[in-house]
C-alpha cells in the first residue's frame, strides 16, 4: 500500500490531472453562481508535509476563512477550500455588493455566502473526480471556520497525521472580469483511498 511520498511519476501525473479537471469544473460552477465568466490558469498539483503546505498558504499565523467538508464512501478523508482574503472579497462583490478589509467584518450573510460558494466548489471538485474513477463519495454538510491558518490546518493533521504527514495541495489563480484572485484547495483522502482511487484510474504500480 503506497503512502503520498511513494508515489511515482505516473500515479503523480494522474493526480495532476484529476486536479486540473476538478479545478476547471470548480471554476464553471464559480461562474454560474457570480454570473460572470471565471477563468482559470494551469493549476499546480502538489504532495507536500503539512508545514509545507501551511507555508504555502501564507504562513501559520496569517487569519483565513476555510470550508472543510468530510468525504466518505468509496472514497474517505476530507477536502478544504482556504478562502483568502482577495478570493473572499470577490465573492462578496459579486454576490453582496460589498467588500471587507478584514476577516472581522465578515457578517453572518457573507459567511453563509462563502459557505455556499466553497461547499459548491468543493462538491463539484469531487463529482468530478468520482465521475472519473467511477466511484460514488459521500459529502458531509460543510463546516466553516475563521482562524489561524496553522489551526485550519490542525484538522486534517488530527485525523490522518497518524497515517501520513503528507497531503495534496492544489493551487490555482481564478480570474473574473480580470481580476485575478488565489484558489487554494486541500485534498487528503486516507491512505486506504488514495490506493484505491489509483487503481480504479488503472495506474496503481503495486
Amino acid at each position: 500500500m503506497k503512502n503520498y511520498q511513494d508515489l511515482n511519476g505516473m500515479e503523480l501525473d494522474t493526480i495532476r490531472e484529476i486536479g486540473s479537471i476538478g479545478t476547471g469544473n470548480a471554476a464553471t460552477a464559480l461562474s454560474d453562481m457570480l454570473g460572470c465568466e471565471v477563468r482559470i490558469d494551469m493549476p499546480e498539483v502538489r504532495i507536500m508535509g503539512y508545514n509545507e503546505a501551511i507555508d504555502w498558504i501564507g504562513g501559520p499565523e496569517v487569519i483565513t476563512a476555510g470550508v472543510l467538508v468530510h468525504m466518505s464512501g468509496e472514497l474517505n478523508g476530507i477536502m478544504l477550500s482556504v478562502q483568502q482574503l482577495e478570493f473572499v472579497n470577490l465573492i462578496l462583490e459579486r454576490m453582496m455588493e460589498r467588500t471587507v478589509s478584514n476577516y472581522e467584518e465578515l457578517n453572518e450573510l457573507d459567511h453563509s455566502a462563502l459557505v455556499e460558494v466553497g461547499n459548491i466548489m468543493i462538491s463539484t471538485f469531487i463529482n468530478a473526480l468520482s465521475s472519473l474513477a467511477d466511484i460514488t463519495t459521500k459529502l458531509t454538510v460543510p463546516a466553516f471556520a475563521v482562524d489561524m491558518q496553522g489551526a485550519i490546518l490542525a484538522v486534517p493533521m488530527a485525523e490522518f497525521g497518524g497515517q501520513s504527514d503528507y497531503i495534496m495541495t492544489i493551487g490555482a489563480n481564478f480570474i473574473c472580469h480580470e481580476k485575478v484572485v488565489p484558489c487554494r484547495l486541500l485534498l487528503s483522502p486516507d491512505i486506504r483511498s488514495l490506493n484505491f482511487l489509483l487503481k480504479k484510474l488503472g495506474v496503481l504500480d503495486e
